[in-house]
């Protein structure tokens, strides 16, 4: 059984935004189109720890694309508690699994998909809104909260075999973490 939505959740968001060939990526639902830059598209990959407090506590690896109109589409994710794995299916259509997976810098791991070293840095003064508008199949669902953000060293090792291989020896753009996060997922 999972919360009815909305879902108040807090925790730690780990994110690395790629830019990668248009060819390289995943294939997306019909009629979604990425944002592409010089013939890029800019894709997060995050590990996430939900944490007591909120209406669940699990942890979460994702990737997602960044779509044209300011959405994102999640391509793929995991989490570590059914609740999340149920809701996360029949509220807003994200296409979770479930996975073993240990989000506790400066280590990452998530058993045979892909684990990182997590090294957050200085922090930016004040607290950030973090809008989200996401878009699974045809259900759009508002994101909102607000977090503090830290600049962020994230070193990704992918398995290059495994459902994420596309992601395989690549360096990221950019990484940063938003830190002690509260957010409100739909509704």
């Amino acid at each position: 059984m999972y919360p009815p939505a909305p879902w108040n959740l807090r925790g730690q968001l780990y994110l690395s935004v790629f830019l990668l060939p248009v060819r390289s990526l995943p294939t997306l639902d019909p009629g979604l189109r990425p944002v592409t830059v010089a013939g890029r598209v800019p894709v997060g990959a995050a590990w996430v720890d939900y944490e007591p407090g909120g209406v669940l506590d699990y942890r979460e690896l994702l990737t997602a694309v960044l779509l044209r109109g300011r959405r994102q589409t999640i391509t793929h994710i995991w989490v570590d508690s059914p609740a999340s794995r149920d809701g996360g299916r029949a509220l807003w259509a994200i296409p979770k699994d479930l996975a073993v997976l240990e989000v506790s810098p400066p280590l990452a791991v998530a058993a045979g998909i892909a684990s990182a070293t997590i090294r957050p840095g200085r922090r930016v003064p004040g607290r950030w809104p973090t809008p989200l508008t996401l878009i699974q199949k045809d259900i759009t669902t508002r994101v909102r909260g607000r977090a503090a953000v830290r600049a962020t060293r994230i070193t990704w090792d992918v398995d290059g075999t495994g459902p994420l291989s596309w992601l395989a020896g690549r360096r990221p753009l950019f990484s940063l973490t938003l830190a002690d996060f509260r957010l409100r997922f739909g509704g």
